[in-house]
């Protein structure tokens, strides 16, 4: 049985430090796999659904190139990973698709930065790692 990590990428400083302790928490379980996942939220126009979907499709193949990067860089290290697009078509807030992949995946342990590239310096912890925290299925680790 796989001891499973699901780290959140958004390209954002914080971000990459949360991938690079989700590697170091590799090392501290065996068989780990890592899952790197974005979360492409609506937030486009609201008044055209098909045009939404359109721009949320545009954000999720920009948002591809970069988590591929990091599994390909991953694997090259010998780490077993998963690279993951989350689409969200709701208007919750993106840690809630986080947290419904940890359901489903049975992640153990979920890592993010405090703050993401739409976190505004006001609050302590983001509104989706705050999310996270409060609502996860399992261990969550943040990092800042």
């Amino acid at each position: 049985m796989s001891f499973n990590i699901l780290v959140a990428y958004d390209g954002s400083d914080l971000s990459k430090k949360a991938v690079e302790e989700a590697k170091n928490q590799t090392k501290l379980a065996e068989d780990a796999v890592i899952h790197v996942a974005t979360v492409i939220s609506n937030g486009g126009p609201t008044m055209n659904a098909a045009l939404a979907r359109s721009f949320m499709n545009d954000l999720a193949d920009e948002a591809r190139p970069p988590i591929e990067k990091v599994r390909e860089e991953m694997k090259q290290e010998g780490i077993d990973s998963k690279a993951e697009i989350l689409m969200d078509y709701t208007f919750r807030n993106p840690g809630a698709q986080l947290i419904d992949y940890a359901k489903e995946k049975d992640i153990d342990l979920i890592v993010l930065g405090s703050r993401g590239l739409g976190g505004v310096g006001r609050f302590i912890l983001g509104s989706v790692s705050s999310q996270v925290v409060h609502q996860a299925p399992c261990k969550v680790l943040i990092v800042k």
